[in-house]
């Protein structure tokens, strides 16, 4: 076998494993709440509505490259970035949900648009920190909510709402440490990733990281000089990627179920993609599901749980599997002549 066969037989089996994980879980979930009616409650979906989502789907892939085309300042052409963030979200689908694709995308950008690999290093060190700054805005938000509005569902138990409220918090302090570290003292941000990559699980990717991190750091000069208003701008094109993903579960939401509190799905909806962020498997595969059907399902009829779920899953999983899948191997193919 030559090494390129091998390697698209590992990118293949790398796309399959996610899938298969995903697949199983929502085949549990149907089994469990698929019921007798559920054709009928089929036939009740505002189907109109449910054919807004690709086009939810498509803002969300635009504002993202809108925003890394942005962050560039010129280094990437917007057809460049459109590629950059496809890559980056299929990254994020084979790769274990706490590193997110992100440390990868900076070496498929510098061949891809051939940059340098230190410029493709800084753009994805702003756009990671503006993630980072979202959760933390997201996090304070369901916390005060919560003294409000029922947005950890009672059927999680006291149990639940505290390993949640607890996960919060430490993500929270997490955010903290990257954003000192990214705007003030990268060292310090390097120190807390090393030892982060030496738990198991994640060793295999440190060698990757390490390597990214010295980057880092030569770079984050560069984001600490730049103005209020860069970080305004930047941070205001990842409000709307970031809602544009949660519109689509509210959009799911709303097709399928006869009432909706918009606030209280969107809530959810923005806890379930926080509480996706530290499940193991690649892209969060199974426990995602698992998660959409505990905080999301209450919301909808319990024969549509499972429909409801699969629509999430092929729409903001699925194809941007597909979507990476062509464009990494293709440039891998190019690479190759």
């Amino acid at each position: 076998m030559t090494s390129k066969e091998f390697d698209l037989q590992k990118n293949s089996i790398q796309i399959w494993v996610p899938i298969v994980l995903s697949l199983v879980v929502l085949a549990a979930i149907a089994l469990f709440t698929v019921e007798p009616d559920t054709l009928p409650l089929l036939g009740q979906t505002r189907w109109g509505l449910l054919g807004l989502a690709p086009f939810i789907v498509g803002l969300r892939v635009i504002f993202g490259a809108w925003r890394l085309h942005y962050i560039a300042k010129g280094f990437l052409r917007f057809s460049a970035a459109l590629r950059a963030q496809l890559a980056w979200d299929f990254f994020s689908c084979i790769t274990p949900s706490s590193i997110g694709g992100g440390p990868i995308v900076p070496a498929y950008i510098a061949k891809d648009s051939r940059v340098s690999l230190g410029d493709s290093s800084a753009i994805m060190l702003f756009a990671m920190l503006l993630d980072q700054i979202w959760f933390a805005c997201a996090i304070v938000v369901v916390l005060l909510s919560t003294t409000s509005i029922d947005v950890i569902p009672d059927s999680l138990g006291n149990i639940g709402m505290l390993t949640l409220i607890t996960y919060f918090l430490g993500y929270l302090a997490w955010i903290i440490i990257f954003a000192y570290g990214a705007l003030k003292k990268p060292e310090v941000l390097s120190w807390v990733v090393r030892r982060v990559f030496m738990l198991p699980g994640l060793r295999r990717f440190s060698s990757k990281a390490d390597s990214i991190l010295q980057d880092l750091q030569e770079r984050a000069t560069i984001l600490r000089s730049q103005r209020l208003a860069f970080f305004l701008n930047g941070f205001g094109l990842t409000l709307l990627a970031w809602a544009s993903r949660y519109a689509l579960v509210v959009l799911i939401v709303a097709a399928s179920a006869p009432e909706i509190d918009y606030i209280l799905a969107g809530l959810r909806s923005i806890v379930t993609m926080l509480g996706a962020l530290v499940v193991p498997t690649p892209g969060g595969a199974g426990g995602a599901e698992g998660l959409f059907a505990l905080l999301v399902g209450p919301l909808l009829p319990q024969a549509l749980v499972s429909p409801a779920a699969l629509i999430w899953r092929v729409l903001g999983y699925y194809v941007f599997l597909a979507a990476g899948a062509y464009l990494t191997l293709n440039s891998a193919l190019r690479n190759h002549k």
